[in-house]
């Protein structure tokens, strides 16, 4: 199974982008699925998630500004980041779970003015 994520890049404050994630490889379902980050000398932490049954949830910090989507039949998952924040500067990995966990490489969204 591999992750392909993509999307990242710099924005000035308040801006946005959205980061996609494909996962391949696999022909059984995924169970679930989300976004990690990681900023320099910080623990890789939650940002958001959703399950097969489209239950979803958030890091407190990004509720309101983050939204998180999948499509199954594309086997994609998104990240729509809205009003970016320097603190969100990280490099955002994607997390899919379908017969154990599994991680993709990681994308770099850098919020900079």
């Amino acid at each position: 199974v591999q992750l392909q994520a993509s999307g990242g890049g710099l924005v000035q404050p308040g801006g946005s982008l959205r980061l996609s994630c494909v996962v391949s490889g696999s022909q059984l379902s995924i169970h679930f699925m989300g976004w990690y980050r990681q900023a320099p000398g910080k623990e890789r932490e939650f940002v958001a998630g959703i399950t097969s049954g489209g239950v979803m949830d958030y890091l407190d910090s990004v509720k309101g500004r983050f939204t998180i989507s999948r499509d199954n039949a594309k086997s994609t998952l998104y990240l729509q980041m809205n009003d970016l924040k320097p603190e969100d500067t990280a490099v955002y990995y994607c997390h899919a779970i379908v017969d154990r966990g599994y991680w993709g490489w990681g994308t770099q969204v850098t919020v900079s003015s």
